[in-house]
């Protein structure tokens, strides 16, 4: 019965302190990741120790890296990433020795012993799988140039797991260790062959059948099955089962099951995943910590700079621009989780011993914590590098010669064909979205669209905004759509906003805050079918129309009057 206790206590306590910070630190801007870390660290030992069992809670919460590889997986075809296949196996496996021997080297000038600094040096050079990904899917990137380059980086660290258990074990002075080398290799092909094989040819067979008993539990049953099954063959086989998951979800990324089986994961996806986070702030031992402050905080710190020097380096000399090869190099400057893994493993064999291992988790755990902020630095420092020091940037050049045009915010699917309007009327515009590979294709379809966070001040004065004859909103997010709102109407409140909303009640918050209109999205696509019902239905044109544009006015009238209605300090 306590032990029953307990488990509600955890549970309870875990979903209480996701649920407070996570909108929190969403809230100030600092993403969803930084909050679950912080709640961890607050539940863990180190602070409230409401939960101790943060092993079990650990190991647990693997699951949500694991599903996070499959719907990587199955949102990528093999098609693509055979093209991928030079910055997997060139870029990625480069990064992993130049900053392993790097690291090496610094065990070494720290007196390490050699096959200490080794398995050190080589394990830190490893980055997190889990952090890295959530981040670029929150921010809508796993598709952009930013994110595909990362993803192969880790995609070949998850490849070098292998390598790196048997250099362990090898160091660890067991001679039959080392004639398993071949037997553990050929497990890994044929676990690779196994997984391959039996999802092109058997999977949707498979699911057939699952699908004709008509019983969601179960195809979702089948769903989770398919991933911890991979999973765990790739575990037997002596690989990482977050690689199998990949591998699987590659395998179903063409079957017309796909898309079923992505919205069945996402849950149980998103949910472990946070737990995973939260289990990594648990891990922090504040003790070890303070006692050891002056050391491992220096040691987090050269971690850092040498790993976002040689993937900076790495990327440029791969012929990345520089904005990428900066986002790419902070987003990717901690150390991964399966450092957890290689230093038990060191510590159980011998190679390292205790005192050492606490440090060098503590470093993972730090950088970590660390990378939510480092990614925001890398973003900032990027767009300083790219506009502020240098006075013959494109938007500074095309603006200047500019007067009465249209600043178009956001040029993702609404923005595109405002735009493609706008180019058919020959009107002046510029167009400003924060996703690169946007960006990269609009202007290889000739439009006038430019990298820069449209609600940042220096970007909107770089893009002409006092000369500007008006500012459309096209932003898919909410908050940033009503930030941007704020600051054209504190810093320019003559110009007009003709902002985009996601529904009604998005659309009063966008009045609110100085737009001066707010266009439903909602309501378009309900007048259109309901245009068409009518039409179908033998209306004639013109009581269809009127209908129609008596329900829009009708809709933005009560929009203005409840608007006009609220208190002046809620304006």
């Amino acid at each position: 019965m306590h032990a029953d206790g307990q488990v509600f206590i955890d549970i309870f306590a875990l979903l209480s302190a996701a649920v407070i910070a996570v909108p929190v630190f969403h809230h100030l801007g600092l993403g969803s990741v930084l909050g679950y870390l912080f709640a961890g660290i607050v539940l863990g030992p180190s602070a409230l120790a409401i939960i101790d069992n943060v092993d079990d809670i650990y190991h647990f919460a693997e699951f949500g890296v694991i599903f996070l590889l499959f719907l990587i997986g199955i949102e990528m075809k093999p098609a693509r990433l055979w093209v991928m296949r030079r910055w997997v196996f060139g870029l990625g496996m480069a990064q992993i020795f130049v900053t392993g021997g790097l690291l090496t080297l610094a065990g070494l000038y720290l007196d390490l012993p050699l096959r200490s600094a080794l398995i050190a040096g080589m394990g830190l050079a490893l980055s997190s799988t889990a952090f890295g990904l959530q981040i670029l899917s929150e921010k809508a990137e796993l598709t952009s140039v930013t994110g595909r380059t990362a993803f192969s980086v880790l995609l070949m660290q998850d490849l070098a797991v292998l390598p790196l258990l048997v250099m362990v074990s090898l160091l660890g002075g067991g001679a039959e260790l080392f004639d398993s080398i071949g037997r553990a290799t050929v497990n890994a092909i044929l676990g690779v062959a196994l997984v391959v094989i039996a999802g092109r040819y058997l999977l949707n067979p498979f699911l057939d059948r699952v699908a004709a008993s008509q019983n969601s539990e179960v195809f979702i049953a089948a769903a989770v099955l398919l991933v911890l099954g991979a999973g765990k063959l790739m575990e037997i086989a002596g690989l990482s089962m977050a690689l199998g998951a990949f591998l699987a979800g590659l395998m179903l990324a063409e079957s017309h099951y796909r898309h079923q089986i992505e919205a069945d994961i996402q849950p149980f996806r998103g949910i472990l995943l946070g737990l995973f986070f939260m289990s990594v702030g648990m891990s922090l031992n504040v003790g070890v910590l303070l006692g050891n402050f002056a050391l491992i905080a220096g040691l987090v710190v050269l971690l850092i700079l040498i790993k976002i020097g040689v993937i900076w380096l790495l990327c440029r000399v791969s012929k990345l621009s520089n904005l990428v090869s900066l986002r790419v190099a902070f987003l990717l400057s901690q150390s991964g989780e399966f450092g957890f893994v290689l230093f038990g493993l060191a510590l159980v064999s011998g190679v390292l011993i205790e005192p050492r291992v606490q440090i060098l988790s503590l470093m993972i755990i730090l950088s970590m914590i660390l990378t939510p902020l480092l990614v925001k630095l890398g973003d900032k420092l990027s767009w300083y590098l790219e506009v502020n020091k240098h006075p013959d940037h494109p938007l500074l050049n095309i603006a200047e010669n500019r007067q009465n045009h249209i600043i178009l915010a956001g040029f993702g699917r609404v923005g595109k064909r405002i735009a493609s309007i706008m180019e058919n009327a020959q009107l002046s515009y510029i167009a400003l979205d924060y996703n690169q590979q946007m960006v990269t294709e609009g202007r290889l379809n000739g439009f006038p669209v430019f990298f820069g966070d449209a609600s940042k001040l220096k970007v909107l004065k770089a893009a002409g905004a006092d000369r500007a004859s008006m500012l459309i909103v096209a932003l898919d997010n909410r908050e940033h759509a009503e930030n941007l709102v704020t600051v054209i109407r504190q810093n320019y409140p003559n110009l007009p906003i003709h902002a985009r909303g996601r529904s009604r009640s998005h659309c009063e918050t966008l009045l609110s805050h100085g737009a001066n209109t707010a266009v439903s999205e909602t309501l378009e696509a309900s007048l259109r079918l309901a245009e068409l019902a009518l039409t179908d239905s033998g209306v004639d044109q013109v009581k269809t129309s009127q209908l129609l544009n008596d329900y829009r006015h009708g809709y933005y009238q009560r929009l203005r009057e409840q608007m006009s209605s609220e208190p002046s300090e809620t304006k």
